[in-house]
């Protein structure tokens, strides 16, 4: 079992959640609102169903999360202008002040992480990943 990749990314994907999460709590953060608080850029529109598809999380858990992020005045929706049928979200103020926030806590765990590996091994970790996740989707 120890040797199956995947038996390991579970572990990390797990860990890293807890971490996440005890690190995000204090300054306001669940992991469900982080992750679309990332994928959201300062001014940029993204549709619920662009949101869940780059959180991988489902389109009805990822409405309610953004229903729940406007109720505290994180984002804000509108209908798409091109179509109407599409709801698009974006950062408030208050959702960005809060972005960078959990950004630096995020960026502590990145480090630790990361922490004895040069930039060549982080690159390659992180490609390696993404190519496993890409052939995970074909």
């Amino acid at each position: 079992m120890r040797e199956w990749p995947f038996f390991w990314v579970l572990r990390i994907n797990a860990r890293y959640l807890q971490v996440m999460e005890s690190v995000l709590k204090p300054v306001g953060l669940d992991v469900p609102r982080w992750r679309v608080l990332m994928v959201l850029y300062d001014g940029e529109h993204m549709s619920v169903s662009e949101i869940a598809e780059i959180c991988v999380i489902k389109l009805n858990t990822t409405t309610k999360i953004i229903q729940r992020m406007v109720a505290d005045g994180l984002v804000v929706t509108r209908p798409r202008a091109s179509d109407g049928r599409v709801t698009e979200v974006t950062l408030t103020r208050a959702g960005v002040a809060l972005r960078h926030r959990g950004w630096a806590e995020a960026e502590k765990v990145r480090e630790r992480v990361y922490k004895g590996l040069d930039e060549a091994e982080r690159k390659e970790m992180t490609e390696m990943l993404k190519g496993m996740f890409e052939r995970l989707a074909d």
